[in-house]
């Protein structure tokens, strides 16, 4: 007898064996190709306005201005880890946000930033100012790091900062078929598609990211939830703001 086996499992399999085939990877953090490239490089800048659509495709900034609008006190500020070109900072000036957004990253800080507006080019492992901030913003950050540092990370926000919000990749089979065929419609370079790859196997599932970062039941509660177009998103918040 013959068996087909699709995408994500045997074909006509039960709907939970075809789940656990797609959600069966382990999670694995490489470096990312991009790192390695200086900042300014032609290469490093077409990557990220490729990284941009793949942000754009997935809602993540959308999403990220949604919790600060409904969560977050007026006035509150942010810092958004990993702020890369600073679209985030751009969208947070807006009248409308009750947040002021600063950036934290290594590579230099954006030409365009507003008066007030602050930037850090430190390592966000070793970056001692969180207590001056009400919420911490990461889109497309935290896989990058291993459970030791996100549990290292985790030590030094969650001391300080009442609100967590993040949007990473979801590690599921299906976003590695998604990412591959996205990157060929949109003609997205070697780099995109390899860096897209190492980054859906650094993604998280379920409640890894709160308990990878050492989010304590008795002091946050956190709501997690994974997108059909592979996002992951945390939003942490502490009890006493509940």
């Amino acid at each position: 007898m013959n068996t087909k086996w699709g995408l994500f499992g045997r074909a006509g399999a039960p709907a939970s064996e075809r789940r656990a085939r797609d959600e069966d990877m382990q999670r694995l953090v490489e470096p990312e190709l991009l790192d390695s490239l200086p900042f300014d490089d032609a290469e490093a800048l077409r990557i990220r306005r490729e990284l941009g659509t793949i942000n754009a495709l997935m809602g993540n900034h959308r999403w990220l201005a949604r919790q600060a609008r409904k969560r977050l006190p007026r006035p509150s500020r942010g810092l958004e880890l990993g702020a890369g070109a600073g679209r985030l900072m751009r969208r947070f000036r807006s009248g409308r946000m009750p947040c002021a957004l600063d950036g934290l990253d290594l590579c230099p800080a954006p030409t365009d930033m507003e008066p007030g507006q602050r930037w850090f080019q430190r390592d966000l492992l070793r970056f001692v100012g969180y207590a001056a901030y009400d919420a911490v913003f990461g889109c497309l950050i935290f896989h990058q790091f291993s459970d030791d540092e996100l549990a290292m990370l985790g030590a030094r926000m969650s001391e300080s900062v009442d609100f967590i919000f993040a949007c990473e990749p979801a590690r599921r089979r299906r976003h590695l078929w998604q990412l591959r065929m996205v990157s060929r419609l949109g003609r997205m370079g070697q780099i995109t598609r390899s860096d897209g790859i190492t980054s859906v196997r650094a993604g998280f599932l379920g409640e890894e990211l709160p308990r990878s970062l050492g989010l304590r039941c008795d002091t946050w509660r956190w709501d997690c939830s994974v997108g059909w177009r592979g996002q992951y998103r945390m939003a942490a918040w502490k009890i006493h703001l509940s």
